[in-house]
C-alpha cells in the first residue's frame, strides 16, 4: 500500500516536471526593446548650414600712383584712426642708362651747351643794339628841343630804341630756354642711386590714410617695394560691424523670410548667439557638393542682435540654424519611432506589456523629433527602432527595466 503510494506520488512528479519542461520550452518570451515617452514640449523646424563671418563694409586700400612704396610698420591686427598714415609713396627711382642712350644724350647735352653758346652772343648783339638805339634816341630829343629834328624821326627813334629793348628781353629769355635745355639733358643722365632720396622742392611722397576707424585686416604689400597704380595695400574694416553669410538651397531658400530668427552655434563660445535674417539674396549661384552633386544655392545674410563677441573676427567659420517654424507646445515623438504602413506612418504603442500597431498623423518634422497631429496621446509609451520581428500583439519588456 505504501509502496503503491509512493509510485503514485513519483508519477505525479515526473508529469509536472515533464509539463514544466514543455511550458519553459514552448512559452513566448517578451521582445526587449527601447522604449521612450510621446510628450508635449517645444519645437522647431530650423536648416543648418555653415556659414561665415564677414565685417559688413571692408575697405581696399590701393595706390593711387606709381612709386615706391615705404614699409609698412603696422601688423595685421592693429587698430587705425581715420585719416592716420598706413604707408607712404616716394618717387621711383630713374631707369638705368644704356650705351646707345647715355651717347645720344651725351651730344644733346652738346648741342645744348652749343644753342646756350649761340644765345649768349645774340644776347650782347642785341645789348649793343639798344645802347645805340638809346643813345640815338637821346641825342633826337635834345634835338627836337631846339626843332632841328623833326617830330617824325623822334618817333621812329624811340620805335627803334623800344624794339631793340624787347629784342634784348627775347635773347635773354631764349638763354633761359637753352639753360633749361641743358639741365633737362643733363637730367635724364642720372643713373639710380644718384638722385637725391627727397627733392629739393620739399615734394617728399604721398601719404596712404585709413579712411575709418578700423582694424587692418590684411596687408597686401609689407615690404618696401616699387608699386604700380591700383596695388592692393591693405584692408581696413570695423571688426564690431559683422554679418554673417550662409548660403543653402534654393529650396530651402523659399522658406527662409527677413526677419526671420536664426541661432548662431559652433562658433567657438560657448553660449548661442541670437541673430536674425537681414535679406535672402534674390540670385542663386551653382555649387557643388562634396559628393559632386551640382546644387543651386542661395546666399542667406544674417546679422546678431547684440554686438558680436570679441573674439567672434572676419572670416570665422560658424554653424547656423534658421528658424522657419516654432512653437511652444507640441505633441512629439523621436523620429526612430517611426516606420511606414500601409503609405502612412505608425508606431508601436505598449499597452499593459504588449506592443500595438498605433497610425499616426505627423507635421513637422526635425532630424530628431516629429510632431504627432492624431494617434497618440502625451505619457503614451512607444518603442524605438522597431524591427521586422515585431508584430502588433507581440510581448514586450524594456530593455533598460532589465539591464
Amino acid at each position: 500500500m505504501a509502496s503503491a503510494l509512493v509510485r503514485s506520488l513519483v508519477g505525479f512528479a515526473a508529469v509536472a516536471l515533464i509539463g514544466g519542461a514543455f511550458y519553459v520550452a514552448f512559452k513566448e518570451n517578451p521582445v526587449l526593446v527601447d522604449l521612450a515617452t510621446a510628450t508635449t514640449a517645444p519645437m522647431q523646424v530650423s536648416i543648418e548650414e555653415d556659414g561665415t563671418t564677414r565685417i559688413r563694409n571692408v575697405y581696399t586700400i590701393s595706390s593711387p600712383i606709381a612709386g615706391h612704396l615705404d614699409r609698412i610698420e603696422h601688423s595685421v591686427g592693429d587698430l587705425v584712426s581715420a585719416g592716420e598714415a598706413i604707408t607712404g609713396i616716394h618717387p621711383l627711382e630713374p631707369p638705368f642708362i644704356d650705351t646707345r642712350t647715355r651717347t645720344e644724350l651725351l651730344a644733346a647735352i652738346d648741342a645744348a651747351k652749343a644753342n646756350l653758346a649761340l644765345s649768349e652772343v645774340e644776347l650782347t648783339r642785341a645789348r649793343t643794339a639798344r645802347d645805340l638805339a638809346k643813345a640815338s634816341f637821346d641825342r633826337a630829343t635834345k634835338l627836337a628841343a631846339t626843332n632841328i629834328v623833326s617830330e617824325s624821326t623822334l618817333e621812329r627813334l624811340a620805335g627803334e630804341y623800344k624794339l631793340a629793348k624787347d629784342q634784348v628781353a627775347s635773347a635773354e629769355a631764349m638763354i633761359a630756354l637753352r639753360r633749361a635745355e641743358l639741365a633737362s639733358t643733363r637730367a635724364r643722365l642720372v643713373q639710380p642711386g644718384q638722385a637725391p632720396a627727397v627733392p629739393a622742392n620739399g615734394e617728399c611722397c604721398v601719404n596712404i590714410t585709413s579712411p575709418i576707424d578700423g582694424m587692418i585686416l590684411a596687408l597686401h604689400a609689407k615690404s618696401e617695394q616699387a608699386a604700380s597704380v591700383g596695388q592692393l595695400i591693405a584692408e581696413i574694416g570695423d571688426p564690431s560691424d559683422l554679418e554673417i553669410t550662409v548660403d543653402i538651397l534654393s529650396a530651402d531658400a523659399v522658406r527662409v523670410k527677413p526677419g526671420s530668427r536664426a541661432l548662431i552655434t559652433d562658433w567657438g563660445g560657448e553660449q548661442t548667439l541670437e541673430a536674425v535674417v537681414e535679406r535672402v539674396e534674390p540670385s542663386a549661384f551653382t555649387k557643388v557638393s562634396a559628393l559632386g552633386i551640382s546644387e543651386q544655392r542661395v546666399n542667406v545674410i544674417i546679422t546678431l542682435r547684440d554686438p558680436p563677441p570679441a573674439d567672434l573676427g572676419h572670416g570665422y567659420r560658424v554653424i547656423a540654424n534658421l528658424v522657419i517654424w516654432s512653437s511652444e507646445a507640441v505633441l512629439q515623438v523621436p523620429v526612430s519611432a517611426l516606420y511606414r504602413e500601409d503609405g502612412g506612418w505608425a508606431v508601436f504603442r505598449m499597452v499593459d506589456g504588449v506592443a500595438r500597431v498605433t497610425p499616426v498623423t505627423i507635421g513637422h518634422m526635425t532630424d530628431r523629433n516629429a510632431e504627432i497631429l492624431t494617434g497618440l496621446s502625451d505619457g503614451d509609451r512607444i518603442i524605438l527602432y522597431p524591427g521586422d520581428t515585431l508584430e502588433d500583439g507581440s510581448l514586450i519588456s524594456d530593455r533598460q527595466a532589465a539591464g
